[in-house]
């Protein structure tokens, strides 16, 4: 009898399983210049590179020194907003963003666009992110340029 009961437990936690091990992966879609604002104005970056995401065009000519650059950068989320580590691996970006350019001798990453698993999706005002319970990500894709 103990035999079946043990037998019968397992099974259950055995089926359980695979919704507890499930792992969250909340999408969202956040404005990317407040993030660029507060960077800027808690001078984590310097001012010498300017971000425009695909869709806003810089003023002046732009030429394209290295196109295509991306990153791909997750953050510990343990404890924090879906939101607060979203921006959090959002500025991590923009930084390996920032230093690209400046090793090339870009003043600009143009034509800005998420690029969460290889999916490029472009908007004109906001980046997307994916939270879990654990681990939150943000992969950007961008041209590396000079705007005169």
């Amino acid at each position: 009898m103990r035999l079946k009961t043990w037998t019968a437990t397992t099974a259950l936690l055995l089926c359980a399983l695979p919704g507890i091990s499930q792992a969250r992966d909340t999408a969202l879609f956040l404005p990317f210049e407040k993030v660029v604002q507060q960077m800027t104005a808690e001078k984590k970056l310097d001012g010498s590179v300017k971000f425009y995401l695909a869709g806003v065009q810089p003023r002046g000519k732009v030429s394209v020194i290295s196109p295509n650059a991306t990153t791909n950068k997750k953050t510990n989320a343990f404890n924090k907003s879906d939101e607060a580590a979203c921006e959090w691996a959002l500025q991590s970006a923009l930084l390996t963003m920032q230093d690209a350019a400046k090793k090339v001798g870009a003043n600009a990453v143009t034509n800005i666009a998420s690029y969460y698993k290889k999916n490029e999706r472009k908007d004109a005002s906001t980046y997307e992110c994916h939270a879990g319970a654990v681990i939150a990500g943000v992969a950007l894709k961008g041209d590396l340029a000079k705007v005169d």
